[in-house]
């Protein structure tokens, strides 16, 4: 992935997720994809936070936002690595996130949500 591979990604990305539009967000992701997030684990029962598989992503994703209706992210900075991107934002709540997210081609086939210490709190997070 170059910079403007990156770029657009990443827009694609944000708007999704403001527009509340999960097919579009998870357009983004493989049918294998494996992502883990420590707000997975507070807001799934039973979870461990880790999230195997597009349709348990679905899932934990349509429960943030129906738990988080003004959710809303500002991209801050993105970086790119050799097939990974961070994307750093903040959340309607001004906290900062970075998504981590490792690439097979143009799907992302791993993720990592990843938060400041206390910040993995979803009534101030969003579902990633």
């Amino acid at each position: 992935m170059d910079q403007v591979a990156a770029q657009e990604f990443v827009g694609s990305w944000v708007r999704a997720w403001n527009a509340h539009d999960l097919d579009a967000v998870l357009a983004h992701f493989a049918e294998d994809v494996t992502f883990r997030s420590p707000v997975a684990a507070q807001l799934l029962d039973g979870s461990d936070g880790v999230l195997r598989g597009k349709a348990a992503l679905r899932a934990y994703w349509a429960e943030g936002l129906r738990r988080i209706p003004d959710l809303r992210f500002e991209v801050v900075g993105t970086y790119l690595g050799v097939d990974s991107l961070v994307i750093n934002y903040r959340n309607q709540n001004g906290v900062l996130v970075n998504e981590v997210l490792i690439f097979d081609g143009p799907r992302v086939v791993e993720g990592h949500g990843t938060y400041l210490g206390t910040d993995a709190d979803p009534a101030g997070s969003r579902s990633g």
